[in-house]
């Protein structure tokens, strides 16, 4: 049977699993260079997919003119004149099984996304193990459409140039560039405030090093914009870049220090050295930063919070588990960091 030469890739959020993507596209693309792939995202992501050689990106506007079952209908008429001849479902949530109903006589292929596994790794405490890595589940939907997709641990997107205004915001790059995001989506995955000036500051005091500080919203940036001002070398990011540029500058990062969270996804997709802090969270749920050693995957101790992983995503409150990520001892991250540097 002929593999399909033209496919629609599916993946509408959210911005860690669109990273996640990024290798296994290039993957393709290194060992089928002829397939044309055509990927489907929300707007926001088009910065992350466009980067990828030979990529067509189409924007999905889901709370616009493709919201609800009529956008959906609309959506599905206007890739099917683009003649795919197989979908890659990377997502498989009730919209982008809606939107295959759509395009039905199209061959597709759908993630498994593990849930019966997950489940018993946040329930049952005997059951600990790790999973299979995103990127994984991503190739396996590819595979089932028949291509034989195999990650060697070295698809990265290259660095991006630093334009003129983004060095006269933090300067010229003689020194170390370290990123930092302490924050996350929920409180579960991220430091407070007083562990993560204790990390910054700790970090700044290293020779030779310029701390860039990453996040988003005005709580976060605010918070940033304090930590940083206690030291020249703690430049804030956030508030101050376009995404792409922000991109650009991640991509030139020596390290980056991160929660479970966005932007560690976002460095190691340029093979930037992530060190990833896991509070509630776990790296065995299959979602740690791509091709980064468990050496810098940073967890809590299981004795003394035996629950953990208590949710694959963070989103689970469990009592006396809210700030579990602040007992990661400081001296761990900057061990990790001076073995890189």
């Amino acid at each position: 049977m002929a593999l399909p030469q033209r496919i629609i890739v599916i993946r509408l959020s959210a911005m860690g699993d669109v990273a996640m993507c990024v290798p296994v596209l290039l993957a393709l693309q290194r060992d089928y260079p002829s397939v044309e792939v055509i990927t489907l995202s929300r707007k926001r992501f088009k910065p992350i997919l466009s980067q990828i050689p030979n990529v067509t990106f189409i924007k999905a506007q889901v709370d616009d003119i493709h919201k609800g079952i009529p956008g959906l209908w609309k959506l599905g008429k206007e890739l099917k004149e683009l003649q795919p001849q197989a979908i890659a479902d990377f997502h498989n949530v009730l919209r982008t099984k809606m939107l295959r109903t759509f395009m039905i006589g199209i061959p597709n292929a759908v993630i498994n996304k593990g849930r019966a596994e997950k489940k018993q790794l946040i329930d049952n405490s005997s059951f600990f193990k790790p999973l299979k890595h995103s990127t994984e589940r991503y190739a396996d939907v590819l595979r089932d459409l028949g291509f034989e997709i195999h990650l060697k641990q070295d698809e990265f997107l290259p660095k991006r140039s630093i334009s003129a205004q983004i060095h006269e915001k933090i300067g010229k790059n003689s020194s170390k560039w370290i990123g930092f995001a302490p924050f996350a989506a929920h409180r579960t995955k991220a430091v407070g405030l007083e562990k993560a000036t204790e990390i910054a500051q700790k970090v700044a005091a290293m020779s030779n090093v310029n701390l860039l500080l990453f996040g988003g919203g005005k709580k976060e940036t605010s918070d940033l914009a304090q930590m940083a001002s206690s030291t020249d070398n703690i430049i804030s990011i956030a508030g101050n870049l376009e995404f792409e540029e922000e991109l650009s500058l991640i991509s030139n990062l020596d390290a980056m220090i991160a929660m479970d969270s966005g932007n560690g996804h976002l460095a190691a997709m340029y093979g930037v050295p992530v060190i990833t802090l896991w509070g509630n969270t776990h790296p065995y749920a299959g979602f740690a930063p791509y091709a980064q050693p468990i050496q810098r995957q940073l967890t809590v101790n299981r004795i003394t919070y035996p629950l953990v992983p208590t949710s694959i995503f963070g989103n689970q409150l469990v009592d006396g588990y809210e700030d579990i990520t602040d007992s990661i001892e400081t001296s761990r991250i900057l061990e990790e960091l001076k073995k890189l540097l």
